[in-house]
């Protein structure tokens, strides 16, 4: 993500324009693990240069991967090249309509080629195991109201006035909107992705120009898991929905708010006062590392403790905490026996 630093600092403006709408596409495929590949990336800094046109773009990635088709364990980063160029293509369009079908349009044109069901509602009942539920799962709508769902929320939306508002009121009313259209989950895969785009285009259409897009480009995580816990409640155990982390999200996004977003202070277990119940290895300190091992998981499911070691130059006792602390946290899990099993991920495809 570094390499388009440049642009933003010293280069054109209309460089520096399409960095950031790049930095944003690239960085909301970490809501899904997904890191898009070398090739990609220098692609991107050509267009970025004038050099060559998103349709180029899109054209070049394609010949890429028929030329020389993924391999099984890199299907993903083929979804990752892809789906961002087309991000980009969408943010750099200045056309919008606020309905459902500009939102099932969106996430056709993201995952046209790479989901059977781009565009389309899905039929069937979901569940996903969130890491920051400790493993339970939010409650998502039933296929069977997914389209009155959709057209109801949207029309709500279009009643409401924005008049009168003040800044605070205008942001937490976004975050409760949106917060309710990531739930009813419309799409199988991609659901987040296809939220965040309809979200810059919306924010856009209501006047917020200047929008900080290196937030998704920095924290795509956090914005994630800021959905999850807006809709997330445990009576019994006193966890209630908890709007105030997208809220900090969006304050940063379009009020050039200071919040410092840590995706384990939204954990279920967290303590206030700064105890985690979840592990005691889960500090800030850990955090890098932590993600630095899932992300080698994400791309190898069958990677040993051994292997892990080997690359991150760690040792192999060190290896294995670190993927206690991923166990503990339910972000990973194992399925079969250590031999011949292999990570299944939990909270993905979004």
């Amino acid at each position: 993500m570094e390499n388009f630093d440049e642009y933003l600092k010293q280069g054109e403006p209309n460089k520096a324009d399409k960095a950031k709408v790049w930095k944003t596409a690239i960085g909301l495929q970490q809501v899904d693990g997904l890191k898009p590949s070398d090739y990609l990336i220098e692609t991107a800094r050509q267009n970025i240069e004038g050099n060559i046109t998103i349709e180029e773009v899109k054209l070049r990635i394609d010949t890429y991967y028929t030329q020389q088709p993924a391999k099984k364990d890199e299907t993903r980063t083929e979804e990752a090249d892809k789906v961002s160029a087309r991000i980009t293509e969408i943010l750099s369009e200045n056309t919008f309509a606020f309905s459902p079908a500009e939102y099932l349009t969106i996430h056709r044109r993201l995952f046209a080629g790479i989901y059977s069901h781009a565009g389309k509602i899905r039929d069937y009942n979901i569940t996903k195991r969130e890491w920051v539920l400790n493993g339970e799962t939010v409650l998502y709508a039933s296929a069977e109201s997914l389209k009155a769902t959709l057209e109801y929320d949207f029309s709500q939306e279009k009643k409401f006035s924005y008049k009168g508002l003040s800044a605070q009121e205008t942001i937490e009313h976004l975050a409760h909107f949106f917060s309710y259209l990531w739930q009813i989950h419309v799409f199988g895969e991609g659901n987040t992705r296809t939220t965040a785009v309809f979200l810059i285009k919306y924010l856009r259409k209501l006047g917020f120009k200047e929008v900080n897009n290196d937030l998704f480009a920095e924290n795509s995580w956090y914005f994630r898991n800021a959905l999850v816990r807006a809709n997330y409640e445990d009576l019994s155990k006193g966890i209630y929905k908890n709007e105030k982390y997208l809220i900090r999200f969006l304050q940063n996004l379009v009020q050039n708010g200071k919040h410092i977003l840590k995706n384990r202070e939204m954990h279920i277990h967290f303590s206030e006062e700064g105890n985690d119940t979840v592990n005691d290895t889960v500090k800030s300190k850990h955090d890098t590392v932590n993600d630095t091992v899932l992300n080698l998981i994400k791309q190898n499911n069958v990677i040993t403790a051994v292997e892990i070691g080997d690359l991150l130059k760690i040792s192999l006792s060190t290896a294995k905490r670190r993927i206690k602390v991923l166990k503990n946290l339910g972000r990973i899990a194992r399925k079969g026996s250590d031999k011949s099993g292999y990570w299944e991920i939990l909270g993905e495809n979004n």
